[in-house]
């Protein structure tokens, strides 16, 4: 079987942290490696958590490379009310059997980019702060690149904003420079991820799995339906990042609509929306191809399937 290829470019993250293992768990993906960036916790933070979910799974030969601790022009801001402080508490993760590489992750990028035998798919479910420093840095490297399957943005209302998703919010700046740089791209905003839900039924499932993998995502599981019962009041919780990653692995599964987005960047009530063109404005020429609805009973099943594959 055809394999693709892959690079996660994430802010783990509870839902990152599924991201990766379902990447992870599909034969129809070759994970080529992990970049990180500064997002739902400090970069320090969210590498450390990408190399504690690796030795989770016993895969610790999938290099990580930490990137941008801090967006193009901005200060950081995390979420340590959604994730903890460390970006993913909540369970007791094994220590890193492997340290991240030494190089920048834009230049970790340029180099598997370039060494590939074929355009690559980037799955960023974090601030787009890497993608856009290597767009902006290696222009060229863009020739490389199959397409974009990202987390983040919204139709319409946010989720850290009224106007505004999270990782759109961090970093404006740098989603305006990916959307507007001409590459295929995906959207997979609330619309979508707030239909791809996982909740105590699933911490149970995950349990009765009697494995250490199905016991730590229980654990992760249960702190985020916590938080989302406090805020919205329901356990039902979005399992945002892993969208993209199954969009990639089983295309059909995510249905899309192409509209023309650009981003907010100004420093108003409107910093980091996704402005979507619904009815098609003279000279508002398609770019991105926006999920606007999931098989949710198959993506939770999906999901059980890719944990219950480690042990």
């Amino acid at each position: 079987m055809s394999r693709t290829q892959v690079i996660l470019d994430c802010d783990p993250g509870h839902d990152d942290a599924l991201a990766i293992t379902l990447a992870l768990a599909r034969p129809e993906l070759e994970v080529l490696g992990i970049t990180t960036v500064g997002g739902n916790a400090g970069l320090v933070n969210t590498t450390r958590n990408a190399l504690r979910v690796l030795a989770l799974l016993d895969r610790p030969d999938i290099p990580v490379a930490a990137g941008s601790d801090h967006p193009l022009t901005r200060v950081l801001e995390t979420a340590p009310e959604v994730h903890g402080v460390s970006g993913l508490d909540g369970a007791d993760l094994p220590e890193p059997l492997s340290a991240a590489r030494p190089e920048h992750a834009v230049e970790f990028l340029r180099a598997t980019l370039a060494a590939a035998p074929a355009p690559v798919t980037l799955i960023p479910t974090g601030p787009l702060t890497n993608i856009a420093l290597l767009l902006r840095t290696y222009p060229e490297i863009a020739a490389k690149i199959a397409n974009i399957s990202l987390m983040g943005g919204s139709m319409g209302a946010g989720n850290w904003t009224p106007a505004a998703e999270f990782n759109i919010w961090v970093d404006p700046e740098a989603a305006r420079i990916v959307y507007r740089s001409g590459l295929p791209i995906t959207m997979h905003g609330l619309d979508v991820t707030h239909k791809a839900l996982m909740g105590l039924p699933e911490v149970d499932r995950l349990r009765a799995l009697g494995t250490r993998p199905g016991n730590v995502f229980a654990d992760l599981l249960l702190f985020f339906t916590k938080f989302h019962l406090e805020r919205y009041g329901t356990a039902d919780t979005p399992i945002h990042d892993a969208v993209a990653v199954a969009h990639v692995a089983l295309p059909g599964m995510v249905t899309t609509q192409r509209y023309h987005v650009d981003v907010a960047v100004d420093d108003d009530i409107c910093r980091g929306r996704t402005v979507v063109d619904h009815r098609g404005q003279p000279g508002a020429t398609p770019n991105v191809d926006v999920a606007v609805d999931i098989d949710r009973g198959a993506f939770t099943e999906l999901m059980i399937e890719a944990i219950a594959s480690f042990r």
